[in-house]
């Protein structure tokens, strides 16, 4: 027989706001060699869940713990429970006391309850069942390296599954992925499930590793780590033989959960925070260096902002050198190689300048100041780099000179000695030689008539013009095309190897999305960049498209690419910058 109890709040019994916290008793009378479950159920999550003082029994099994939810015609439905199995220690009339559980800032309680053992029976009718044995061996937990980080430090969470080795696990599936939300998160992809030997609340179980994500918190505060999931097929000995002695298994579904986990995000001090700080929390090496300093104008050269070492290399813009305006320079190309393990992100990320002198002379690069917030020291470090001298060594100078001639010293000034010039006579009648007249000429009629010639072929380039001006659709298309050869440029050169594609790939797209939508790169969070372009209206498949791309761009470095999925892959890029282009 089931019997439910409702339970009370702080303010009085029933339910708040469509609140259910109830317990479940398998029976209300039960022999001494019998057991008993209790159940406590809600239909909201809920924390802080306390159990009642079971007196007069023993704990044989939990708290398990068991989640279900689901969608059914638009309606969500949510249950939690937390389980337990219980033996009587004599006989006689025992209280189950109160078990409490926040819910909404809300306490909820039970009210207490009374049980009644008696004497043995022949036959108990509540052996534990096949799924009594599953909840009590199955176990989803979250593992948190750091429950007080900073603002942007790396937090690595492991989910790990722990079955007893009394039974076995034959398949599972994921039922409720947890969305980071406040976080910027990179998984780190789990390739080869193996099974190792552990304990869990100091029995021996073994366990898997299903699932690792690395977490850089983006505010502070307190922060909510939404819990995972699993749907998991579970095979249970029982009392029955085959025709070999050997136990039967059954097998049953039980759905587990890691549990809600809760960080206290820190904020970055204020006190002797730099007035250039832009972010940077780890240990790092900053360094600007330059392919050379001499060289002849209208050369080139590479200037090389890079930031090196550990921490969130990713989510952090690097300062941009001062150059003297009378150096062309062209727009930085940003390279980037880093890798995430459980401990961070770890690399070298840099801005690779093209410089170009038009003038003979020297040109000074002044220092750059790089600043960053460091956890374990908990201090904030300033680098500051070496100025560089550019000489350029041969080209013209930076302002012409005048033709202005100087008449030499040696050369004697001829000064007239009066009228010896005055014997010539001019002849009023002469014509200069070569002297032609223009008015009447051939030459003038022609001027004359030129642009009555011109007014027809002037109407006719002036109708191109308009319709050319007209097919915004066409321009648009022409615009978005050589968009994406630009910025897939790198990546094209590249097809045929997986790694270096791949990473021109990537850094293709988040270039793309900096320059579109004026975003950071503490923005580059797959789910954040989806939502993004939801609100900006690009369609449904194009979004798809993109945020699959990122995918690939992270799978690809730990699995194999072959290179008509990497041309795939590069026409739907170009596809997918294009329709982007028309639609933003």
């Amino acid at each position: 027989m089931a019997l439910f109890v409702c339970f009370n709040t702080l303010s009085g019994q029933g339910e708040d706001g469509g609140v259910t916290f109830e317990m479940n008793l398998s029976k209300s009378k039960l022999g001494i060699n019998e057991r008993l479950r209790v159940d406590f159920k809600m239909n909201k999550d809920g924390d802080n869940f306390t159990a009642p003082d079971f007196n007069g029994f023993k704990v044989l099994m939990g708290p398990s713990q068991a989640i279900s939810s689901s969608w059914i015609n638009g309606v969500r439905s949510f249950s939690k429970t937390y389980s337990y199995t219980l033996s009587p220690t004599a006989r006689g009339t025992f209280t189950i006391g109160q078990a409490s559980i926040t819910i909404g800032g809300k306490t909820y309680k039970s009210s207490p309850k009374k049980i009644t053992v008696g004497a043995a029976v022949d036959k108990p009718s509540d052996q534990m069942t096949v799924d009594d044995v599953a909840d009590e061996s199955l176990h989803l937990v979250a593992e948190v390296s750091k429950n007080a980080p900073y603002l942007n430090e790396a937090v690595s969470v492991v989910y790990k599954l722990y079955v007893s080795p009394t039974i076995s696990v034959s398949n599972y599936r994921p039922l409720d992925n947890p969305k980071y939300n406040n976080f910027w998160s990179q998984d780190i992809p789990v390739t080869r499930l193996n099974a190792q030997n552990g304990s869990y609340r100091g029995k021996p179980y073994r366990y898997v590793i299903l699932k690792r994500v690395v977490l850089y918190p983006q505010r502070s505060g307190k922060l909510e780590i939404e819990p995972l999931s699993l749907e998991v097929t579970v095979d249970v000995p029982t009392s029955r033989r085959d025709f070999f002695g050997r136990a039967v298994y059954a097998s049953t579904n039980k759905t587990v959960s890691a549990g809600k986990r809760t960080l206290n995000v820190k904020a970055l001090p204020e006190e002797g925070k730099p007035a250039n700080f832009r972010g940077a929390v780890g240990d790092f090496d900053f360094s600007v260096t330059t392919s050379k300093t001499n060289l002849n104008a209208s050369e080139s050269l590479q200037a090389i902002v890079a930031v090196e070492g550990k921490g969130n290399l990713k989510l952090f813009q690097l300062p941009e050198p001062s150059i003297p305006s009378s150096l062309e320079v062209y727009e930085p190309e940003f390279e980037e190689n880093v890798r995430t393990t459980l401990s961070g992100s770890q690399g070298k990320v840099s801005n690779n300048y093209t410089i170009v002198p038009s003038f003979k002379g020297k040109y000074p690069i002044p220092p750059i100041s790089f600043s960053y917030f460091n956890p374990k020291t908990q201090k904030y470090t300033t680098i500051d780099s070496d100025e560089i001298v550019v000489n350029v060594i041969s080209g013209p100078t930076s302002s012409s000179a005048g033709n202005t001639a100087v008449p030499s010293n040696n050369k004697q000034v001829v000064t007239a000695t009066g009228n010896q010039f005055n014997f010539i006579k001019l002849n009023p009648n002469l014509v200069p030689i070569g002297t032609d007249h223009f008015f009447g000429s051939t030459y003038f009629w022609l001027w004359w008539l030129l642009p009555l010639l011109l007014i027809p072929l002037a109407i006719l380039v002036l109708k191109k013009k308009r319709a050319l001006d007209g097919d915004v659709s066409g321009n648009r298309v022409k615009k978005a095309n050589r968009l994406a050869r630009k910025y897939l440029s790198t990546a094209k050169k590249t097809l045929g190897n997986k790694e270096e594609f791949y990473i021109a790939l990537e850094k293709a797209l988040h270039n793309y999305l900096k320059a579109k939508l004026k975003i950071e790169t503490s923005d580059f969070s797959k789910d954040k960049i989806a939502s993004l372009l939801e609100e900006r209206q690009v369609d449904m498949e194009t979004n798809n498209g993109f945020i699959g791309l990122l995918k690939n761009c992270e799978m690809a470095r730990y699995s194999p690419f072959s290179d008509v999925q990497m041309k795939q892959d590069y026409e739907l890029a170009s596809e997918v910058i294009s329709t982007m282009d028309k639609q933003l």
